[in-house]
């Protein structure tokens, strides 16, 4: 006989999204900026891309099959941590680079906390953070000029920006003819990803709007130096990871906010320290430490920002009126 009333436990709502088919979305949105990268520096780029990638598969693999658990290279989380990694590497460096922080990325950052949905920051990001202590010199400085393909030296146009110096034109920054890492170069590619998860539902706006309307105005006010509110956001914005940063690693389900407004906030405090980093540290870029940084607050914000209850006014009232009869 068929059982015609099932008692289970929640969740009671059930979507036909998958893992695999989150991931492999994530995937589907990286190909323009991993098009792009091979379009502005060739071969080298690619090779980066694919030992990253590689590595991160492998790394996993190996791992899960080392300590007897079910083996997951198959849900695609692993292929979005290298592929992600490899964005954020400059396109000269050499392999090893990558090979070894996709490694630590999936078995330090994500696989010895009991892997995907137990890790408490980003991988791609924990790795990024990982070879730049590492290797600073290779990840830094490691440029390629894309119409030329030699080695470039020399300050980013995020560095210049920083300085107050002319970092070439908006067509210029937003096709990706310019120094950078593989993900910091075509503006356009990122926000082409990155419509296609919003409208795929993949991701929430409210972070990437928090985060980048948040660094936007933080630019307008104090990114000029010497002169308060006569900042250029749209450059601010443009330069850098901040694209890939928001659309891509501050929306990681695992590492941030459940609750919509706690994601406003989570993407309001990953700008600030972004901007923080920018123009009052050394180092010309935030967005790696922005988003890590609020990976570990994310528990706290969690905590703090939970939503009413349905019923909960009911109840307040309830209870005052209780409280009022007592008297």
């Amino acid at each position: 006989m068929t059982d015609r009333l099932l008692i289970t436990s929640s969740p009671h709502i059930r979507a036909p999204k998958t893992v695999r088919g989150i991931m492999l979305d994530v995937v589907i949105a990286l190909v323009p900026a991993c098009v792009a990268a091979v379009i502005f520096f060739g071969v080298k780029a690619l090779m980066v891309l694919v030992a990253s990638t590689v590595s991160a598969v492998v790394s996993e693999y190996l791992y899960e099959k080392a300590v007897k658990r079910p083996v997951t290279v198959g849900d695609f989380s692993a292929v979005v941590t290298g592929v992600l990694l490899g964005l954020t590497l400059p396109p000269g460096v050499p392999l090893y680079v990558p090979i070894v922080g996709s490694a630590f990325a999936i078995v330090i950052a994500k696989q010895i906390f009991g892997g995907l949905g137990t890790n408490f920051v980003n991988p791609a990001l924990a790795g990024r953070a990982f070879v730049l202590a590492a290797w600073p010199l290779h990840v830094t400085s490691a440029w390629l000029n894309p119409l030329t393909m030699d080695a470039a030296t020399g300050a980013t146009p995020l560095h210049a920006f920083k300085g107050g110096q002319a970092v070439g034109s908006l067509t210029d920054l937003l096709i990706g003819n310019r120094l950078g890492s593989l993900g910091e170069t075509s503006a356009v590619a990122i926000l082409l990803g990155g419509i296609y998860l919003l409208v795929r539902g993949v991701i929430d706006y409210r972070i990437p709007v928090a985060y980048l309307g948040t660094l936007g105005l933080g630019v307008f006010v104090f990114g000029k130096p010497g002169a308060l509110f006569q900042g250029d956001p749209l450059r601010g914005i443009l330069l850098g990871g901040a694209l890939l940063g928001a659309f891509f690693m501050a929306t990681d389900y695992v590492t941030s906010p459940v609750t919509p407004k706690g994601r406003t906030y989570f993407g309001i405090g990953a700008g600030l320290i972004t901007l923080l980093i920018r123009y009052w540290g050394d180092y010309p870029e935030g967005v790696t430490y922005a988003i890590l940084l609020m990976n570990l607050a994310t528990p706290l914000i969690d905590r703090f920002v939970v939503p009413k209850y349905y019923g909960y006014m009911h109840d307040v009232e309830a209870r005052r009126r209780a409280r009022e009869g007592g008297r």
